[in-house]
């Protein structure tokens, strides 16, 4: 599968594609270095992101699993830019558990683009499940202004 890698303010990220849309985003150096038309949107778009003049990702996206899972994914991506929702909002707004919407946010194969970071639990951050964990989940809710909730 085609993928490139980029530099990134979260460290190196490789974006796969299956040749006509985004299929993961990964923490990392590697890949093909293959430059697919989506493959050089998306790291145009992530450049954008990063230094902050993009707040919504349009992308062709292709996400694996069950249909629960592009659900909810599809979910998050409804999510705006620098706002937070808890598992539990998003729980309600699919028809799942909490720990169902915790499941599927930690298998969330194209993290950044699909904002899983900006689902929190009721009591505190939660996890995630990018490189450098927590600590990668509070830098982009910072850089995208939404880290008034973590002071």
């Amino acid at each position: 599968m085609p993928s490139v890698s980029m530099s990134s303010p979260i460290g190196p990220l490789t974006v796969v594609s299956d040749g006509s849309a985004i299929t993961a985003l990964r923490w990392g150096e590697g890949g093909t270095q293959d430059l697919t038309p989506e493959l050089t949107e998306a790291l145009a778009q992530l450049a954008a992101y990063f230094k902050g003049g993009l707040t919504r990702f349009d992308l062709p996206l292709d996400v694996a699993g069950s249909e629960f899972q592009r659900r909810v994914c599809d979910a998050m991506c409804d999510i705006p830019f620098g706002e937070t929702v808890t598992y539990g909002d998003l729980a309600t707004r699919v028809g799942a558990s909490p720990q169902a919407i915790g499941n599927a946010c930690g298998g969330n194969p194209i993290p950044v683009i699909i904002p899983c970071h900006r689902v929190l639990a009721a009591s505190g951050l939660g996890g995630y499940s990018g490189e450098g964990g927590v600590e990668t989940k509070v830098w982009l809710l910072r850089h995208e202004g939404a880290a008034g909730l973590l002071i």
